[in-house]
């Protein structure tokens, strides 16, 4: 068995693996860009995606940006009352 039958299979799976980690880069990217400009969809990310939020937080704690989630929750504690 040669291995020419399954170079064009081959080529497609890695097309598809290529295309499914571009795709989840820019979804990132998008998701992060969101969160960074919307403090409305950080809250909806809070009560839905709870999980995210605190990626969120977290990737921008440790770049050495402080205060968001106290703003944040500083910001949405004014709202309930």
């Amino acid at each position: 068995m040669s291995p020419r039958p399954l170079e064009p299979l081959a080529r497609r799976l890695m097309k598809g693996v290529v295309i499914v980690e571009l795709l989840g880069v820019f979804g990132a990217y998008f998701l992060f860009h969101r969160m960074n400009n919307s403090q409305e969809f950080r809250s909806s990310m809070n009560s839905r995606f709870p999980s995210v939020l605190e990626v969120y937080y977290q990737s921008n704690e440790w770049a050495g940006i402080y205060g968001i989630r106290e703003q944040d929750q500083e910001a949405w504690a004014a709202k309930r009352d």
